[in-house]
């Protein structure tokens, strides 16, 4: 893994570091920007006018570019055709991905964001950077607006970029493959799984149809009510999960942790995981 480079750090990460009006005040900054008719139309030069706002004002919660390289050339190498991403915040991630799947030759980025507020960030930042109708911007819960996409007709999800409440990312997945959207060919991007972290994803997707089905036999719970009142303390929020579906403990994947950088600097890293089939329940 490369040095990261101190010189494109972000601001240092606040008590409060989102929800405080900042995500207003980057639009402001990006739509008005010296150099916003360069900028306008552009998802790179609206990304990068995204990051000097992170480096030289205040604090964002992003991806950043360290990360957002490993999703990216996951993009390229799978080209996926319908790719959706849990939890959108400012858009940084719904542009730099939003504008990969187009280039790869797909259909359509969907983002489901919970906050309406939020969303409406994403969505004055996505057409600022000439993406609106490519991407799709979907507001509410994750768990709704993944049944909603399913209801429209959804039947695959090619590619997922999950970024969203953290005890989420397990139950989100589990609603997915007990609806059927996740197919051999499948590819789930999960970002912060070492800073915060997200036991319960990692155990959930590195384990074995054998281990899966053991635990569903057992009825024994993953350590998810005590992974939410962490995430709650340091998030301020805590959000009802979706848990009636159990997922396909059927699904094989293959995952593997690719290690980067907060745009801050700290050490985090983007869990790869694919699905490769399935195994049937007998054997």
């Amino acid at each position: 893994m490369a040095n990261f480079d101190d010189q494109k750090a972000y601001a240092t990460q606040e008590n409060t570091f989102f929800d405080d009006g900042r995500e207003e005040e980057l639009v402001e900054f990006v739509t008005n920007h010296p150099r916003k008719d360069e900028i306008k139309g552009s998802p790179e030069k609206v990304l990068q006018a995204i990051d000097e706002f992170g480096r030289t004002k205040k604090y964002l919660m992003n991806v950043g570019e360290d990360k957002g390289k490993i999703v990216t050339d996951t993009i390229k190498e799978n080209r996926p055709q319908v790719m959706v991403e849990l939890g959108g915040y400012v858009g940084y991630s719904t542009i730099l991905f939003g504008a990969a799947v187009r280039e790869a030759g797909g259909k359509r980025y969907i983002s489901l964001e919970r906050s309406p507020k939020f969303a409406k960030v994403i969505t004055d930042l996505v057409k600022f950077a000439g993406l609106d109708g490519f991407v799709v911007v979907s507001v509410g819960p994750s768990s709704d607006g993944i049944r909603k996409l399913h209801g429209a007709g959804l039947d695959t999800i090619d590619m997922m970029f999950l970024d969203h409440y953290k005890p989420a990312y397990t139950t989100d997945l589990k609603l997915c493959e007990h609806l059927g959207l996740i197919k051999k060919g499948t590819v789930l991007a999960a970002d912060n799984v070492i800073k915060p972290g997200n036991p319960p994803y990692l155990e959930y997707v590195r384990s074995t149809p054998q281990e899966k089905r053991k635990r569903l036999t057992e009825e024994r719970k993953l350590d998810t009510d005590n992974f939410a009142k962490r995430t709650a303390e340091q998030y301020g929020q805590v959000e009802e999960l979706s848990r009636e579906a159990q997922g396909n403990p059927n699904i094989i994947y293959e995952s593997k942790l690719i290690n980067s950088f907060e745009p801050t600097g700290e050490p985090d890293g983007v869990e790869i995981t694919k699905c490769v089939g399935f195994k049937e329940e007998s054997q």
